[in-house]
């Protein structure tokens, strides 16, 4: 049935959002989007898949309009990091990227690390480290 998820994000300028997310260490693939309008990148082990799209193509795609997200987020981009360093090196490359930190890393219910940033257009992305260990049941 599904090979795979896709996650198509529109933004502002391609080349500034690519070279933000090349910064932040998202792997860029050739295969798909190598137009000047389109980027695709491949993360994490299992390859997910995020295209970057610029606003009027993206358009395009929906049928309606973009939603602004300074007004108001509909989704919350996670990121699962190895360890509590990898939340603080991964917060860092955000915001030397250009990014910023809406959530400063820390520890949330003693058994969570993480932190939250945004990117150039405005998008929600969520680094966690979770100590399952510490994980309470049920």
């Amino acid at each position: 049935m599904t090979k795979s998820l896709w996650i198509n994000l529109p933004v502002k300028d391609v080349s500034k959002s690519k070279e933000f997310f090349i910064k932040f260490g998202f792997k860029l693939n050739l295969k798909f989007g190598s137009r000047e309008d389109s980027a695709c990148f491949m993360i994490g082990d299992d390859n997910f898949i995020v295209m970057l799209f610029e606003e009027p193509l993206f358009e395009g795609f929906i049928a309606t309009n973009i939603a602004d997200p300074k007004l108001g987020t509909e989704v919350l981009f996670s990121i699962d990091a190895e360890s509590v360093e990898e939340v603080n090196e991964m917060a860092k490359k955000a915001v030397d990227a250009g990014g910023t930190l809406y959530a400063e890393p820390g520890f949330k219910d003693g058994w969570m690390y993480g932190c939250g940033f945004i990117d150039l257009d405005g998008h929600r992305w969520n680094i966690l480290y979770m100590d399952t260990a510490k994980m309470p049941l049920g």
